[in-house]
């Protein structure tokens, strides 16, 4: 099933009454884009579970190994300085900006932009939809972003300032310069 997407051009939620839907409504899973529009998402399935537990668990053994940031799972979402709040599968903050925000900033929906996020496609999702969340990301100071595509066995690899670059999978991704020394091998999903 598709997001169901809210165009809310005469309701502005403020952050507050946004955090309060998402308190008050914890099954369902929203973000809002740069526009203000509500999205409300719906569980993902077995295999995109799997998939994105796998990701999150090998981020987070290399994180605990060099102790450089923080890593954070899909059910997080970031206030990012644009404007938008959004949720990656899988993102990860660098040690120094995470402990520079307040304890109360860090409770709720961090004001900030993650150093880098995973998006994976599900059967359902819109890539194209994907795409301009990835876009997002980018826009709002996000350093290195994937967007693994099993449907079409490709990964887009997005990095600040550089146009996006496509690779067939299996292949073997590299955190470059904003995870120093990740690397992680895609097979074929």
């Amino acid at each position: 099933m598709s997001p169901l997407t809210l165009k809310l051009d005469t309701v502005h939620l403020t952050d507050e009454q946004f955090y309060e839907i998402c308190q008050n409504n914890r099954e369902l899973k929203f973000e809002r884009t740069v526009k203000g529009e509500l999205i409300i998402m719906s569980p993902v399935g077995g295999e995109s579970g799997n998939r994105e537990a796998d990701l999150i668990i090998d981020l987070g053994i290399w994180n605990r190994q060099n102790g450089l940031g923080f890593t954070f799972s899909s059910s997080t979402v970031f206030k990012l300085p644009n404007g938008a709040d959004r949720s990656p599968d899988a993102a990860w903050i660098r040690r120094e900006r995470w402990e520079a925000l307040t304890p109360q900033q860090r409770r709720k929906f961090p004001p900030i932009a993650p150093d880098f996020v995973i998006e994976l496609r599900s059967a359902t999702d819109d890539l194209e939809m994907l795409r301009q969340k990835m876009q997002q990301y980018m826009d709002a100071g996000v350093q290195l972003g994937w967007l693994i595509n099993p449907q079409q066995q490709q990964v887009q690899i997005y990095r600040q300032g550089q146009d996006v670059e496509v690779r067939n999978l299996p292949t073997e991704l590299s955190g470059e310069n904003v995870l120093p020394g990740f690397n992680l091998s895609l097979s074929l999903y």
